[in-house]
């Protein structure tokens, strides 16, 4: 497996990553390193209550437009306690140079138990990603058509393959 490094700058903002962990792949084959939740003390989040910021005690600087981070759930989180993130993907820009918080949502039906998250909690993921800035062509129609056209929503059906 052949794998490119992009060099990014990590400023630790909180002193307990020295002792929790500092970012890093856990497997050779991982995607992503691990968020830590840097909070004080245990953080309750209530089922369907609006989502709540939690700092990650890091900052990144990509230093290429051409590279941008993305802050994911951990899909073990999501699936058996109900934590995701409150906004689906959160996307951090090559430019933003600031913490990165994580927003957190417990998605759990109301009068289910409130999620608690712990300082030091590994809850979400953080993947960099390339970006291709697009050059925009404004015309009148396109210069080739596909198949499916402008299909759209169940367009394509829901069965197998006949």
């Amino acid at each position: 497996m052949t794998q490119t490094f992009l060099p990014v700058e990590v400023k630790i903002l909180d002193p307990r990553l020295h002792d929790w962990g500092l970012p890093a792949y856990q497997t050779a084959g991982a995607a992503a390193i691990d968020l830590f939740a840097c909070i004080e003390a245990p953080m309750e989040i209530a089922p369907q209550a609006p989502a709540m910021l939690v700092p990650s005690g890091l900052a990144f600087n990509m230093g290429a437009s051409s590279c941008a981070a993305l802050v994911l759930p951990r899909s073990g989180l999501g699936h058996k306690k109900g934590l995701v993130m409150g906004n689906s993907v959160g996307l951090i820009d090559a430019d933003y140079t600031g913490q990165i918080f994580i927003s957190t949502w417990n998605r759990n039906p109301q009068g289910s138990a409130p999620i608690v998250i712990e300082p030091g909690e590994r809850i979400a993921q953080l993947m960099f990603v390339p970006v291709l800035h697009a050059q925009m062509a404004v015309v009148e129609t396109f210069s080739s058509e596909t198949a499916r056209g402008a299909g759209g929503f169940g367009s394509t059906g829901t069965g197998g393959a006949a």
